[in-house]
């Protein structure tokens, strides 16, 4: 006849573990990617801030790939960067704040929204890059 306690914590449990399982945390970069990616979205920040475009390619992954299509350093300069870096998009890319993301591939990445596009910046060996822009469904 004391196993009611017991019945009673058990119920309670139940009643919080579905809203626990169901409720995954977001990714958390850990410290070290943090300090890097901060250092690596000034320069890129700094470079767009200046409309400094072969900045730009030297913080991106080439070929770059912008929605489906793969393009070449010199089709980057005078294609995607014209057509995706408006002083808006510039604007929004300078104020908004990145999203970290770690895919289970153990690929390290952060975006950053602005309207319909994703602009996608991915950890390499070497450091982190711009390497795609994607459509925000």
């Amino acid at each position: 006849m004391n196993s009611l306690p017991g019945l009673i914590v058990a119920a309670t449990l139940l009643g919080v573990m579905p809203a626990a399982i169901a409720a995954p945390k977001d990714p958390v970069a850990s410290a070290e990617v943090q300090k890097e990616f901060a250092a690596f979205i000034d320069k890129f920040r700094a470079a767009l801030k200046a409309n400094d475009l072969e900045a730009v390619v030297n913080l991106s992954k080439m070929p770059f790939l912008s929605h489906t299509d793969e393009y070449s350093a010199e089709a980057f300069r005078t294609k995607v960067y014209k057509r995706e870096f408006t002083a808006r998009t510039r604007a929004c890319i300078q104020s908004k704040k990145a999203t970290y993301d770690h895919s289970p591939d153990n690929t390290e990445s952060y975006s950053i929204f602005c309207g319909d596009e994703i602009f996608m910046f991915t950890k390499m060996p070497a450091g982190f890059l711009f390497t795609e822009i994607g459509v925000n469904d």
